[in-house]
C-alpha cells in the first residue's frame, strides 16, 4: 500500500505533464485551424451555391483544355438557320412544307428523324383555316381551300411512313394529361427511381394527330446549372407519376428497333439508363455530363438545302437525324462549357455523340468522400508543418501541393474522363493557411481598419463621411423621411435590342451613352441613384443629406433629363444619317412622387444596402408605367405637384387608381419651367384642359369631346399625346356609359 501511495503520484505528473505540453505544441493557431477546417467539411456537405459553382468551373475548363475530339458519328441536324428563314420566310413555316422537308430525309436514307420543335398548335396556315382566318372572302374561295388537303394531316401522314420522334416541354405548372396519350414503356431495374429523378408538373405536347403519328416522344427541355450553363441533361424525367426519357435517348430507342428504356438503380439513385442495348452512366438523378466538342458548322445541313435538292446525301443517308434550329429569333441557344450560345438542337447531338462514341464524363459516388479525405489530408500536413518551417519552405510546400492536387485531377481527367473537384480540397488547405498566417500577424500587430476604405468602393461618398462621423449608422434599420422619388424607363427597349442582336457590344455602347448624361442630370440636381435596372433608373432627394426643395430639384433633373435626351437623339440622327441607318429616337417615361420613405441600410448582416422602401416609391414607379397610357414623358404625383407648383408648369391630367392601391391619386404633367408656366398659351390650354376634365367627370361626354378638340388645337407638343387616349377613353364612355357608381376615377389595369 505504501509503495502504491508513493508511485501513483509519480505516474500521473508525466502524464498530465504531456498533455499540457501538446497543448502548447498545437497552439492556438492550429486549434482554430482544424476548427474552421471541421467546419469547412461541413460546408461542402450543404454544398452552397457558390461553391458548387467553382467546382463546375474547374470542369469546364478541363473541357476547354481538352474538348472531345469529334468522330465521325452519324448525326446530323437539319437546320432551320437564318438563310432557310430567309429565303423560306418566317417560322412557323407551312406543315405541308415540313412534311416535305420529311420526305427529302426519309429519300435520302435518314435512319430516323427528332424535332427539337413543339407542334403544339394547328398549323394556321392550312388552307381550311387559312381561309377562316381572311375577312372578306367569297363563299366560292372559302369553299375552295377548305377543299384542299389540311397540312397537319398530311405532315402526320408523312410521320406515319417514317421513324419519327416527336420533341415534348416539360412545363411548371400541370397541365391536364390524356391517359389515352401514347408514351414510352420504362423498365425498372432495381427500385422506383421517381424519387430521384427530376421531376416537372406538367407536359406541352404537340397536337393529337401530330403525337398519335410519331414513333416516339422525347423531352426536348434542357435544364441547366445554377449559373445557366448546360453540364449535364437528364436522359430521363419525371412529369408526375410518368417517366419520359429525352430527346436523345427516345432517338435512339426508335433508330434501334427497341421497345423500351430501363433505368438501372441502386440505393443512392439511379446508375445508368440502357437504350438500344446501349448502357449510358448517369449521375443519381439520371442525369449524363455531356463530352462537349466546340461548335462545328460540319454538324448542320441547311433545311433550305434539303428542301431544293442542293445537298450532299451522304450527309443524311444512314444518320440520326435532328431537325431544329439556330436562328438567333427563334431563341434556342445555350450556353455550354465551351460555347456562350450553342443551339439547343446541338447539345442533342452532343448528347447522341457521347453515347455513341462511349466517350462519358464519369463523376463517381464516391467523389464526395475522396474530396472530404483530400481537403482533410492537406490541411493537416499544413496545420503541422507551416508553423515549423520557414516562408521559403511553406512557399514551395504550398505549390507542391496545389500542383500534386491540380495534377492528379487533371490526369484523372485526360485517362479515365473521371471528374474530380481541385476546388474544395485546395480551398479548405488555403484557408487553414491564411488562419495561421492572420493569428501570426494578429499577434504582431493589429491595426483598426479605416470605415472610409471599407465603405468608400460601394456609398455614395456624402454617405461614407456620415457613416465616419457617426459609426453607428452601420448597421441595419433605417429612418422615416419625406422623400422625392423619381423611376425612369427606356420607350421600346424590346424592339431597340431586336435591332442589335448581332451587334451585342453595340447595345451596351447606347445603353451607357443613354445612361451617362441621364444620370449625371440627377446627381446634378442633388438626388441619389438608388440603382440601375438594365435600361431603368430609380433615384430619390432628401437623403441621405437634407434638401428642402426636393420636390423642385426632381422636377429639375426630370427635365434636364428630357433635355440631355434631346440631344443624344440629335447626335444619334445625325451619325445616323451619315452611316445610311434607320434611325430609331429613344423616349423615355418618368414618373415622380414625394411622400414619407423608410430610408436606410435594407439587406442582411453580412450585405446590405443603402435603399428607401415604401408606398410612396410604389407609386412612383406605377406613374412611370401610366406615361405610355397617357401619350406623356413626366407624370407627378400630387404631393410633388403641390411642393414644386411655384416653380414649374403642371397639368392636372387625371384621378387615376393604379395597380395595387384602392385610393385614387390626382396626377399631374410636368411641362417646364417656371417660363412655360407663366405662357399665355399654355394657361390657355390648361384652362380648356380643366373644362374637359369637369365635364368628364360630370359625364357630359359630347362637352368633354369639344373641350378636347379646342385642346388639341391649342395643346403644346409636350401634351399632344393625351388627345388620343382621352378621345379613345370618351368613345368608350358614350358607346358603354359607366354605372351610377362611378365616381371619375381611371382604375389602371397594368402596371
Amino acid at each position: 500500500m505504501t509503495k502504491a501511495s508513493k508511485t501513483t503520484p509519480k505516474a500521473a505528473a508525466p502524464a498530465s505533464s504531456r498533455i499540457v505540453r501538446a497543448f502548447r505544441w498545437i497552439g492556438q493557431g492550429r486549434l482554430v485551424a482544424i476548427v474552421f477546417m471541421l467546419g469547412l467539411v461541413a460546408f461542402r456537405l450543404l454544398d452552397p451555391a457558390l461553391l458548387e459553382t467553382a467546382r463546375l468551373r474547374t470542369f469546364d475548363f478541363y473541357q476547354i483544355l481538352k474538348p472531345r475530339e469529334r468522330a465521325p458519328l452519324p448525326v446530323v441536324i437539319v437546320d432551320i438557320d437564318e438563310r432557310s428563314l430567309r429565303e423560306i420566310g418566317q417560322w412557323p413555316w407551312p406543315r405541308s412544307d415540313v412534311a416535305d422537308l420529311l420526305r427529302t430525309i426519309g429519300r435520302a436514307g435518314g435512319i430516323a428523324v427528332a424535332f427539337d420543335i413543339l407542334f403544339a398548335e394547328p398549323d394556321r396556315l392550312s388552307p381550311d383555316r387559312f381561309g377562316r382566318s381572311i375577312a372578306r372572302l367569297s363563299g366560292e374561295a372559302a369553299a375552295e381551300l377548305d377543299r384542299l388537303p389540311n397540312t397537319d394531316t398530311l405532315l402526320a401522314e408523312t410521320m406515319g411512313q417514317m421513324r419519327i420522334v416527336v420533341g415534348q416541354a416539360a412545363r411548371g405548372r400541370d397541365t391536364a394529361q390524356n391517359a389515352e396519350q401514347p408514351g414510352t414503356p420504362v423498365a425498372f431495374i432495381g427500385p422506383d427511381p421517381r424519387s430521384h429523378l427530376i421531376t416537372y408538373p406538367g407536359l406541352l405536347r404537340n397536337i393529337e394527330p401530330l403525337d398519335a403519328a410519331a414513333s416516339g416522344r422525347g423531352l426536348l427541355s434542357i435544364l441547366p446549372d445554377l449559373d445557366s450553363i448546360v453540364r449535364r441533361v437528364a436522359l430521363v424525367a419525371a412529369v408526375g407519376e410518368t417517366i419520359h426519357p429525352s430527346l436523345s435517348v427516345e432517338l435512339l430507342r426508335v433508330a434501334t428497333g427497341g421497345n423500351a428504356v430501363a433505368i438501372k438503380t441502386d440505393a443512392a439513385g439511379v446508375r445508368s439508363v440502357v437504350v438500344g442495348g446501349v448502357e449510358v452512366p448517369t449521375d443519381p438523378r439520371g442525369r449524363i455530363w455531356i463530352h462537349y466538342t466546340p461548335h462545328d458548322k460540319a454538324r448542320f445541313v441547311s433545311a433550305v438545302d434539303l428542301m431544293r435538292g442542293s445537298f450532299n446525301v451522304d450527309r443524311i443517308r444512314n444518320h440520326l437525324v435532328l431537325v431544329g434550329t439556330s436562328a438567333i429569333g427563334l431563341l434556342d441557344l445555350k450556353a455550354t462549357p465551351l460555347d456562350p450560345a450553342m443551339p439547343g438542337v446541338e447539345v442533342h447531338a452532343q448528347i447522341l455523340e457521347t453515347i455513341l462514341d462511349k466517350s462519358y464524363l464519369v463523376r463517381p459516388n464516391y467523389a464526395l468522400g475522396a474530396e472530404i479525405v483530400l481537403a482533410i489530408a492537406l490541411s493537416l500536413l499544413v496545420v503541422i508543418l507551416a508553423p515549423i518551417l520557414g516562408a521559403i519552405p511553406v512557399l514551395f510546400l504550398g505549390m507542391a501541393i496545389a500542383a500534386a492536387t491540380v495534377g492528379g485531377s487533371w490526369y484523372l481527367y485526360i485517362e479515365h474522363r473521371m471528374l474530380i473537384d481541385v476546388v474544395y480540397p485546395l480551398m479548405t488547405s488555403f484557408t487553414a493557411f491564411m488562419i495561421l498566417v492572420f493569428l501570426n500577424y494578429r499577434r504582431e500587430e493589429v491595426q483598426r481598419q479605416q470605415i472610409r476604405s471599407a465603405f468608400g468602393q460601394y456609398l455614395a461618398p456624402s454617405f461614407v463621411e456620415q457613416i465616419a462621423r457617426n459609426p453607428e449608422r452601420l448597421s441595419l434599420g433605417g429612418e422615416t423621411r419625406n422623400l422625392t422619388l423619381l423611376f425612369s424607363d427606356l420607350r421600346d427597349f424590346t424592339s431597340i435590342s431586336e435591332s442589335y442582336k448581332s451587334d451585342p457590344q453595340g447595345l451596351t455602347t447606347l445603353m451607357n451613352r443613354f445612361l451617362t448624361p441621364l444620370s449625371d442630370a440627377i446627381l446634378r440636381q442633388g438626388g441619389t441613384i438608388d440603382k440601375y435596372m438594365g435600361d431603368a433608373i430609380m433615384a430619390f432627394w432628401n437623403a441621405p443629406l437634407d434638401t428642402p426643395d426636393h420636390a423642385a430639384d426632381a422636377c429639375a433633373a426630370a427635365l434636364e433629363m428630357v433635355r440631355r435626351l434631346a440631344e443624344v437623339n440629335a447626335a444619334r440622327l445625325a451619325e445616323d444619317e451619315r452611316a445610311g441607318r434607320t434611325h430609331v429616337p429613344l423616349r423615355v417615361g418618368i414618373g415622380l412622387n414625394t411622400g414619407d420613405c423608410v430610408v436606410g441600410n435594407m439587406g442582411s448582416e453580412f450585405r446590405f444596402d443603402y435603399s428607401v422602401m415604401g408606398d410612396a416609391v410604389n407609386l412612383a414607379s406605377r406613374l412611370e408605367g401610366q406615361t405610355k397610357t397617357y401619350g406623356v414623358t413626366i407624370i407627378a404625383g400630387a404631393e410633388t405637384a403641390r411642393g414644386a407648383a411655384d416653380d414649374y408648369a403642371f397639368l392636372e391630367i387625371d384621378r387615376i387608381r393604379v395597380k395595387g392601391k384602392s385610393e385614387p391619386e390626382t396626377i399631374h404633367c410636368l411641362v417646364g419651367d417656371a417660363k412655360m408656366r407663366r405662357d399665355p398659351a399654355f394657361l390657355e390650354a390648361k384652362t380648356v384642359f380643366a373644362s374637359m376634365l369637369d365635364a368628364y367627370r360630370s359625364r357630359d361626354w359630347s362637352t368633354a369631346a369639344a373641350a378636347l378638340t379646342r385642346f388639341e388645337e391649342i395643346a403644346p407638343p409636350a401634351l399632344a399625346g393625351l388627345v388620343p387616349a382621352y378621345r379613345a377613353r370618351l368613345a368608350s364612355l358614350s358607346m358603354t356609359p359607366p354605372g351610377p357608381g362611378w365616381d371619375g376615377v381611371f382604375t389602371a389595369e397594368t402596371k
